[in-house]
């Protein structure tokens, strides 16, 4: 399918307080590069990708044991981009496949995080990565040495910044204060999982961290796994992404809801068709949208297994100027699960 005439530019925010800008949507390779996705369908949604203005890929060297960076490499280096016009991120924490004992090959130990590095970037084909992520907080290894392995990354040009993905709000400021007291650079970005039905960290937790320290946000599963694009109102559609219960994630997932649980997910969701049809838009369009309407999000990481996806998400870039504060006063009435407003403390 050719990319279509009328999708709208491509928008680009900066990087928490950093001069890096990266693309208001972005591409991840979790569950599709080198996973769920062939390599040529992978070539074609990251080509559709960068048609369409995008510039941020992510990945991690957990993701699909180390094949998604590989993948995204070779689609580098098919398609002949020029490095600098790319950002890049990978993370490091689970490991790959590059090793037989995951004693040391796990967690963020300085010698994990310095081996797991050397092995993505031999994956990807590159010298350097734009983004570094611990991909999870290690409470077995000391702070001092997680910010310090990180910093190494950036003094020895593997990594042009870090940051960390899933981790609370204490954890981040604690890496701050040890990267102010040591005269290092503390972590810029954190990747965590926000949409209309998972809230709270993104709105409350970080409130103060995007003040204090410019904490910068690319986000994932802003669609809660395809939940929140109405294609499950009906049921669970063969070959849908949770049909595959053999994924561990997906099976995890039904381990923990029940049909109550999801049968409410579902009724909740049904209740936001109504605006995506006033806007004149898909549900999917609406989620994507409403992500992106928060301005802290410096960047949206959607998946997709083919580039009619990959146009279709482009049309968030131009709804969510439309989401109206009437509009989102009305999607929160029918959510009921806005956090409360942070309580301001005077003396």
């Amino acid at each position: 399918m050719a990319k279509p005439d009328n999708l709208p530019e491509m928008e680009y925010r900066f990087l928490g307080r950093s001069g890096l800008q990266v693309s208001a949507i972005s591409l991840g390779g979790w569950l599709t590069y080198g996973g769920h996705v062939d390599r040529e369908g992978t070539f074609a949604c990251m080509k559709a990708a960068y048609d369409c203005g995008v510039n941020f890929f992510d990945c991690a060297e957990g993701y699909a044991d180390g094949e998604s960076e590989r993948v995204m490499g070779e689609a580098i280096r098919k398609f002949g981009w020029k490095r600098n016009d790319l950002v890049i991120s990978t993370k490091l924490y689970w490991g790959a496949a590059f090793s037989d004992r995951k004693i040391n090959n796990v967690g963020l130990s300085r010698k994990h995080v310095i081996e797991g590095m050397d092995a993505s970037l031999k994956r990807l084909g590159l010298d350097y990565v734009d983004l570094i992520y611990a991909h999870r907080p290690d409470r077995h290894t000391p702070m001092e040495e997680i910010v310090r392995a990180f910093n190494h990354l950036i003094n020895t040009g593997k990594a042009l910044y870090w940051g960390t993905s899933e981790w609370d709000a204490d954890e981040i400021a604690s890496a701050w204060r040890w990267a102010d007291k040591l005269n290092l650079i503390g972590p810029l970005m954190e990747q965590p999982r926000y949409n209309m039905l998972e809230r709270f960290q993104v709105e409350r937790e970080y409130a103060h961290l995007y003040r204090e320290v410019g904490l910068g946000l690319t986000v994932f599963s802003p669609m809660r796994q395809g939940i929140l694009s109405g294609k499950y109102k009906n049921g669970i559609p063969e070959g849908s992404r949770f049909a595959q219960t053999q994924v561990e994630f997906i099976a995890g997932f039904w381990k923990q809801t029940g049909k109550e649980e999801w049968q409410a997910i579902i009724e909740q969701v049904k209740k936001l068709e109504p605006i995506a049809e006033r806007l004149g838009v898909k549900q999917s369009v609406l989620a994507l949208a409403w992500v992106l309407a928060n301005p802290n999000v410096s960047s949206a990481i959607t998946g997709a297994s083919s580039p009619e996806q990959i146009y279709e998400n482009m049309e968030a870039l131009r709804v969510y100027k439309k989401l109206t504060p009437e509009i989102m006063a009305e999607i929160d009435e029918v959510l009921n699960n806005k956090p409360p407003e942070v309580m301001m403390r005077f003396p």
